[in-house]
């Protein structure tokens, strides 16, 4: 009796746990579903303390960490999931948390994991194309820039964005503790500020004065080149309504401000927002023609993508359009600016970097803009590096970053200071065929010193290009090689411009097929005869052999005849002789399009000769052969 009471108890202890667990999970992914992450992983860890972790509540945990920017918990929930998951994109997430620790050695083998399971991706290319590039990147900066924590402006709660206007600071921040928080990381709502900013001091920090700010979230924005206009993200919250989409789940619009009496009124919202998906981080052209945006909305290539509309006046734009796959990446492409220059920066974790989001530049190319260029350290870190302005006319600025954050949502607002020039110039190979003037995808070329020796080797990709990044004002010396082209060296002086372009031209092996190369020999006829003899079939076989094996060649028959009898009928003896020669190589299979047949008469004797012998007019007697077309 005492024992089945016993087993009744366990029995039923394990079924309460079992309830709990189940209420647990239920209302952690209640949180997790609303976006309320804090709280999530507060509940799943509760889950996980009980010894209840399966792979879901792990997922999870990995996925919350890693939006939360926790690198050090999502390294050690991610560790777990990838023994236990083939799902690629988890793979990568992993491989950019080690990046972001700092761990990049212990990175490769994971992207290389998620290359081999996703070639086609764009960041799997990229890194498939250049995997070792984390040396670069790593050097780039170092030594020509200088980050500092801009004083007077960062708290314990987020602060970023940061943009000079006339004596004036513009920044996001949530320091405001009087907003209600919000669920993702438990801070309170951001709000735009402003302060005074006269010789790099900031002072008398305020909100914005006008009707921009909400008690929803506002982030980041622009001005127009005249600073009467900003363009500013917000919740989709208007007319005092909060607006979700189809799941539930709020998203970002934007909005345009007009400044009236030193205050930000006017709000309208702009026409090609939705409900169903987000539009923020506005960025506008030099000329204010054109407005920079980033996006989630369908059609796109990744988790966001920047986008460009036509600013056409009144509150009306154009249709946007993608930047397209040179910029966006399956994963998330945020925060444009577009220099004094018309240089595009932007952040991305999905181009090749070192973990987190990482600052990219493009270069203005005559309105169009070059390949992206992560800006490498000190301006990026492992950490999310993000929202940066610079100054083109003395190169520095701003960035925020999270890389020092002690907590969950602690972006700091930081200086930038151009202390040597950046001078290294992207070199833009392009290698094609000297010939048909068509890529070619195998080839590859090195960077060699001054005396030949090789620096760096790249493969090209399948569009025959690859890049190089030189020092400024170096000369530049480039060899490129592919199987069956010729080797082809170009030398180029040294420049100081950002980008350089070059078309290294290979020239095609040909494989020359000659008649003395095969082993062929003329023929020989009987005196008035145009027959084909049987010592004159070997050489014709050799001949059908040879066409058989090079399907590229076309040759000519060239018929003659001796100086005995009238130079008419010599004429015509040897068309004879031309066409019966010919006639033998095609009943042996070959095309007649591939051959052609004339006869000379007694016009181009072998031997000249006045008082000729048998042996003589034997030589005369003749059928020779010219290759065409060669084989290359």
């Amino acid at each position: 009796m005492k024992k089945i009471f016993l087993f009744i108890l366990s029995f039923s202890m394990a079924v309460n746990i079992s309830l709990a667990q189940t209420s647990l999970l239920k209302k952690a992914d209640r949180y997790y579903n609303r976006l309320q992450y804090v709280k999530a992983a507060e509940t799943y860890e509760k889950i996980v303390s009980n010894g209840f972790a399966d792979e879901h509540v792990i997922k999870n945990l990995a996925d919350i960490y890693y939006r939360l920017s926790d690198t050090k918990n999502a390294e050690k929930y991610y560790a777990k999931l990838v023994t236990r998951t083939k799902d690629p994109e988890i793979y990568y997430r992993y491989a950019q948390i080690l990046k972001a620790n700092g761990k990049y050695e212990k990175s490769i083998p994971w992207m290389e994991k998620f290359v081999q399971m996703k070639p086609n991706d764009e960041r799997a290319a990229q890194f498939k194309n250049n995997p070792q590039y984390l040396p670069k990147i790593l050097e780039r900066g170092k030594g020509k820039f200088v980050v500092k924590p801009l004083p007077n402006i960062n708290t314990e709660y987020s602060d970023f964005g940061a943009k000079p206007l006339n004596q004036k600071l513009y920044f996001v921040s949530a320091r405001d503790t009087k907003n209600k928080k919000y669920g993702w990381n438990q801070q309170p709502y951001l709000d735009i500020y402003q302060s005074d900013y006269v010789n790099g001091v900031v002072s008398n920090i305020e909100k914005l004065p006008g009707e921009v700010n909400t008690k929803y979230h506002e982030g980041t924005f622009c001005f127009t080149p005249d600073g009467k206009t900003m363009y500013f993200t917000r919740d989709n919250f208007n007319n005092d309504k909060y607006v979700t989409d189809s799941t539930g789940v709020g998203r970002l619009k934007l909005y345009s401000a007009q400044k009236v009496n030193d205050v930000w009124v006017n709000i309208k919202e702009l026409p090609f927002n939705n409900d169903n998906y987000s539009v923020g981080h506005p960025a506008v052209s030099p000329d204010g023609k054109k407005l920079y945006f980033s996006s989630d909305m369908p059609g796109g290539k990744g988790q966001s993508d920047l986008y460009v509309v036509d600013i056409k006046g009144h509150n009306q734009f154009g249709k946007p359009v993608n930047l397209g796959p040179e910029i966006n990446t399956e994963g998330r492409e945020n925060f444009p600016f577009i220099s004094k220059n018309g240089d595009l920066y932007f952040s991305s974790d999905g181009h090749l970097g070192l973990g987190g989001l990482d600052v990219f530049v493009c270069k203005n190319m005559n309105g169009t803009f070059a390949k992206p260029r992560n800006l490498g350290t000190p301006l990026n870190s492992g950490r999310d590096d993000f929202a940066i302005y610079i100054n083109d006319d003395t190169k520095n600025g701003f960035i925020s970053s999270n890389r020092s954050a002690k907590r969950i949502g602690d972006d700091d607002i930081y200086t930038i200071k151009n202390v040597k020039p950046v001078c290294d110039v992207l070199v833009s190979v392009s290698v094609i065929d000297a010939e048909i003037k068509k890529p070619i995808a195998e080839a590859s070329v090195s960077l060699i010193d001054e005396e030949g020796k090789p620096i760096k080797n790249k493969l090209v990709d399948d569009n025959g290009k690859v890049d190089f990044l030189v020092n400024c004002g170096e000369p530049i010396h480039l060899e490129a090689r592919a199987e069956n082209y010729e080797n082809n060296t170009i030398n180029m002086a040294g420049t100081d411009t950002d980008e350089a372009s070059v078309e290294i031209a290979l020239k095609p092996i040909k494989n020359v097929i000659t008649i003395e190369a095969l082993d062929i020999h003329p023929i020989y006829f009987d005196i008035n005869k145009s027959n084909i003899r049987k010592d004159a079939a070997f050489e014709l076989d050799k001949i059908v052999q040879a066409m058989l094996k090079y399907p590229e060649i076309k040759i000519n028959i060239v018929a003659h005849t001796d100086k005995t009898g009238p130079a008419d009928y010599n004429q015509k003896l040897s068309e004879k002789r031309a066409q019966a020669t010919m006639a033998y190589i095609v009943s042996k299979g070959i095309d007649a399009s591939r051959i052609s047949a004339e006869g000379k008469g007694e016009s181009e004797p072998a031997v000249n000769c006045t008082h000729c012998t048998e042996k003589q007019n034997q030589l005369n007697r003749r059928a020779e052969f010219i290759i065409i077309e060669e084989v290359k």
